[in-house]
Formats: C-alpha cells, sequence, structure tokens
C-alpha cells in the first residue's frame, strides 16, 4: 500500500467548526455536553450527523442498536471497506469532544477527500457507535460489544436506566432503530481517533498517541448489608453499618491497585447509599469498584483479592457482601500493521508522537476483536475528560484528524487516475 502524499491535510478549521455545532446539542449546564444515549438529545444528535453525511454523498445504514454507518463507495465494489468512527453520546457532565472527534474527523475525512476529487479502491465507513459511554444503560461499549458478538443483543435490550426504562424500548421511542442484523458487516480495519482522557500526551509534550494496547476492565457492583437504625438512639458496639463496609473496602480497592503500580489503576465511583437519610445508619450500600491494567494476570488479580477480602471486613462489621460483575472485557492488543499505519503517518506528517496504552474503554476494544485495529489519540488539556471543563486544542484536533486521515487513506488504498 503507496502511503499518502506528506501535503495532503484535513480542513481544520472545518473539522472544529462542527465540533462546536455538534456541541450546541445537548448543552450541559458548564460548557460541556450533557447528549446521555437514546434520549431526545441523542436523536437530534444523530439526525445532524446523518444530514451531513448526506450533504457530503454518504448512504447511510442502520442496525438494530441503532449503530449507525455512512458509506462512501470505492472503486471495487467486492473490496471490504475500512471503517472509521467513535460515538457521539456523551456523560451527563461531559465535554464536547469524548468520542465526538473520532466521528466527526472520520467524516472530516470523506469531506476532504470529496474536495479533492480523491478515490480509493475500498469503500470508507464512518460509524456512529450507540452507547458507548455506558452512564445511561451499563454497560459501557454496548452496541459495539454486541456487534462484535461478545454481549448478547436481547440481554443488552434489556438493560434498564435509572428510572426502569428499557434500552430496546428507548431505541424505538427516539426512532433510531434500524433493520439491520448487527455484526454482520465485515471490515478490512477500523480506525478510532480519541482524545486521550489522560495527563501523559500534554506533559511529554507530544502531538500524538499511537495507541498500541487498551487497558482490560473489571466493574464489579457490590452491596453491603447492615441494618438501618436510628443514629441518634443506636449504641455505637450495636450498629452495623453498611457505610463502614463501604469506607474499608473503599480503601482495599486503593490499597490493591497501588500494591500493582505501574500497571493497574482501581477506584469506586458510582455509589448508593440506602436509605439515604441524615438520621438513619445507612442499611445498604450498593457500589462499584472499577479495576483496569493492560496485564490480564494484573487484572485477575486484584479482583480476586478484592472479593477474598471484602467479605471478612463486612462480617467483622456484622454486615453482609454480596457481588456481581457488572462489566468486563481483557486487554486488547492493537492490529501490528494498523498500529504502524498511525505510527507512520504521524512521522510523515512531522507530529510529536508516542506509543501510548488506551487508560479508557472504548469501542475498538471490542472491534478489535473482528476486525485489525487501531487508535490516535490526541492529548487534552491537564488530562482532563468526563466533565464539561474537558478542553483540547484546534492545533490537536487537527494534528490527531491528520493522521487518522493518512492511516484511513493509506488502508483503503488511493486509486490514481
Amino acid at each position: 500500500m503507496a502511503a499518502p502524499a506528506q501535503n495532503l491535510r484535513i480542513d481544520g478549521d472545518r473539522l472544529w467548526d462542527s465540533l462546536m455545532e455538534m456541541a450546541k446539542i445537548g448543552p450541559g449546564i458548564a460548557g460541556g455536553n450533557n447528549r446521555q444515549t437514546l434520549t431526545d438529545e441523542d436523536g437530534e444528535g444523530r439526525a445532524l450527523f446523518q444530514r451531513w453525511c448526506e450533504e457530503a454523498g454518504l448512504s447511510m445504514g442502520l442496525d438494530q442498536m441503532g449503530n449507525m454507518f455512512a458509506r462512501r463507495e470505492g472503486t471495487d465494489p467486492d473490496a471490504l471497506p475500512v471503517y472509521v468512527g467513535s460515538h457521539l453520546d456523551t456523560q451527563p457532565t461531559g465535554g464536547k469532544y469524548d468520542g465526538v472527534l473520532g466521528v466527526l474527523g472520520g467524516l472530516e475525512i470523506v469531506r476532504t477527500l470529496n474536495d479533492l476529487g480523491i478515490r480509493t479502491r475500498h469503500p470508507i465507513v464512518v460509524t456512529n457507535w450507540t452507547n458507548e459511554e455506558g452512564t445511561r444503560f451499563a454497560p459501557a461499549m454496548l452496541a459495539s460489544g454486541v456487534f462484535a458478538g461478545v454481549l448478547d443483543q436481547a440481554w443488552a435490550e434489556d438493560r434498564r436506566d435509572a428510572e426502569g426504562k428499557r434500552f430496546g424500548d428507548e431505541l424505538d421511542r427516539i426512532g433510531w432503530r434500524g433493520e439491520e442484523e448487527v455484526g454482520k458487516r465485515r471490515m478490512r480495519a477500523f480506525f478510532e481517533l480519541h482524545i486521550e482522557q489522560g495527563p501523559i500526551l500534554e506533559a511529554e509534550g507530544k502531538d500524538i498517541g499511537v495507541v498500541t494496547h487498551g487497558q482490560g476492565l473489571r466493574w464489579v457492583q457490590c452491596t453491603v448489608t447492615g441494618k438501618g437504625q436510628h443514629t441518634g438512639s443506636t449504641p455505637m458496639r450495636m450498629r452495623r453499618n453498611a457505610g463502614r463496609g463501604l469506607a474499608r473496602i473503599t480503601e482495599l480497592v486503593h490499597e490493591i491497585a497501588m500494591a500493582r503500580q505501574p500497571n493497574a489503576v482501581g477506584a469506586i465511583g458510582h455509589i448508593d447509599i440506602y436509605p439515604n437519610s441524615r438520621n438513619i445508619i445507612p442499611e445498604k450500600a450498593v457500589f462499584t469498584v472499577d479495576f483496569r491494567s493492560h496485564e490480564l494476570e494484573t487484572l485477575t488479580g486484584m479482583v480476586d483479592e478484592l472479593l477474598s477480602k471484602a467479605p471478612a471486613i463486612c462480617a467483622d462489621l456484622g454486615c453482609a457482601f454480596e457481588s456481581e460483575v457488572v462489566g468486563q472485557f481483557d486487554p486488547p492488543a492493537f492490529d501490528p500493521d494498523c498500529v504502524a499505519s498511525v505510527r507512520s503517518a504521524a512521522q510523515r506528517l512531522g507530529y510529536g508522537h508516542m506509543d501510548i496504552i488506551s487508560g479508557a474503554g472504548h469501542d475498538a476494544c471490542w472491534i478489535n476483536r473482528v476486525a485489525p485495529t487501531a487508535m490516535v489519540m490526541c492529548p487534552c488539556v491537564d488530562g482532563l475528560s468526563h466533565n464539561e471543563a474537558e478542553e483540547i486544542s484546534r492545533d490537536w484536533a487537527r494534528a490527531g484528524a491528520d493522521v487518522l486521515f493518512h492511516a484511513v487513506l493509506e488502508t483503503a488504498e488511493i486509486v490514481e487516475d
């Protein structure tokens, strides 16, 4: 495959304008976005993306999980398409770039090819994966997981949000369920551009992260059950305080991850306390432990240690402990050839770059199981993400999209006139 000419670049201003236009849909309260999956705002964002795709001459495919596939035809009808994309849904207090940069960066590739009159042998398909964030319907990367065959579609459609609403019902409600069977598409390769969501690239002064591996993840939902009693009239020695169980397990999680530095992280994020009253000792605590590592042995070891020690901690407090793994994927190693295409593109374009491991989960981690896959990362200010203050620069966005452009174009093969 011939490398694209060094002077081929995307229109960085147009990409930035598109990012700002999409950010107007589902605005947050502090400058970011609240465009959670399968909300009316998600539907509106999808409609804008579809309109832009149709204006660029793309045909839109839609599968039964709501995954969107905007296709630019190649010259060879039998050639496998090169896929590129990410997700448009956000956290409740999300930023303007997480996921969206990857989708609109893919669209910008097509727009630039149209501007330059460049044809490719392989079709190019720009993708928006449904429910990457998992904030409304757990787990994360739900629809790409179904596509890759690691999650059951019926199970996925039965996921419920905090109000008890089903994923499948909400997908129907906003009108974005397609008829196409999930996972039947074949890919030559898949590329995903994303902000780093961490501080490494900015600290190292690099424009581009060449992602070689992703971290594996285990979400362990834990329930500590004690006894709800009056805080004023129950003697301290007679209490069965589920909140103490939560507190001690929080420290345990930290100790488990710290003992495996630098190749592991762990924390408790989501917490529900019942009955959550000022003058009642907590009778139940439900919380999710998030462990991550790019080493499978380390990842499973952390979970094993948690599940071996937490029950004893709770028993010592007179409380019961239960657990369930509610999200998981093993550490992916991305395709060497696709990774090499990203690295050579960064070198060819003169961008400072370094190999990096993705600390967050992405749709590419699932698609890697069914197609050659690689990721491109650009820095974000202070490593801040999943926060309305999330920020990147125009230059970072342009550099990431340029590298994505070259890697996709090399894989899709330019047709010389």
